[in-house]
């Protein structure tokens, strides 16, 4: 039986429907950012003179940033955990670059096994909201803006359909894969959003430990070449390579039975 199916083809009313969709998505954007602007303004900085509470965007932002927050979360532990957590999301959901400086602080607030578990589960929401961003906004306008990106993962995917779970672990954990591009293209391309929220959650662990982990030990690095070093790198495509195995096994049973 022939599995292989075709991505939905939009340029035909793409300007009616992207219209619509693109009028809507800064809408979303503009209220969340606002939200999480007013949730700012319940931490006092007047301890703290010359600081500005914002996304974080190198060591010496992270630095100073935990010192404020820990002080902080000693008065008011769950409105830190709160603000945090939906700095995180937000990142995650609207794909801004930068995340290895939220899991850096992560580790530095909350140490490698808590901080470790929220970057986790912080990223697997972020990612799945990002996910149905894509899906209710941004389906003409992804198929207009990357067509031949598009079908090329599709492609992929299909051809992976009977161990997509294991392809996908594979693309989360290889530390080369663009991580916003798959959220973005996911629901394009067939992925179900539980096979997808579960993939982001466990592929991406040894980028998050690998991060949370260094954060925990500030004090040790410079820069971020310092985190994502070649032996790093060459360990966590090793991992992705194994990850992979399984799926090929079952990939391979799969035709074996066909024949």
């Amino acid at each position: 039986m022939n599995r292989r199916r075709s991505v939905p083809n939009h340029r035909n009313n793409a300007t009616q429907t992207e219209g619509y969709h693109i009028f809507y998505l800064p809408l979303v954007l503009i209220a969340s950012t606002i939200s999480l602007y007013l949730l700012t303004l319940g931490i006092t900085l007047d301890e703290s003179k010359g600081f500005t509470l914002k996304f974080p965007t190198s060591i010496e932002d992270i630095s100073v940033m935990t010192t404020f927050l820990k002080h902080t979360r000693e008065q008011n532990p769950s409105y830190t955990m709160l603000l945090f957590s939906c700095a995180y999301v937000y990142k995650q959901t609207f794909a801004v670059p930068g995340s290895v400086f939220l899991n850096l602080l992560a580790g530095a607030l909350y140490g490698p096994i808590i901080g470790f578990a929220l970057a986790s589960i912080l990223t697997a929401i972020g990612a799945t909201n990002c996910y149905l961003l894509s899906r209710t906004f941004g389906k003409s306008y992804v198929l207009r803006r990357f067509p031949d990106r598009v079908e090329s993962f599709h492609r992929k995917i299909e051809e992976n359909r009977d161990s997509l779970f294991f392809f996908l672990l594979f693309l989360r954990i290889f530390p080369m894969s663009p991580n916003w591009f798959m959220n973005i293209v996911a629901p394009l391309v067939g992925i179900p959003i539980n096979l997808f929220f579960l993939s982001v959650l466990i592929g991406l662990m040894p980028y998050n430990f690998v991060c949370v982990q260094t954060g925990s030990v500030m004090s040790q690095i410079s820069s971020i070449e310092d985190i994502f070093t070649y032996s790093t790198l060459a360990k966590m495509s090793l991992v992705a390579v194994i990850a992979l195995v399984p799926g090929l096994i079952i990939k391979q049973l799969h035709k074996n039975r066909q024949r």
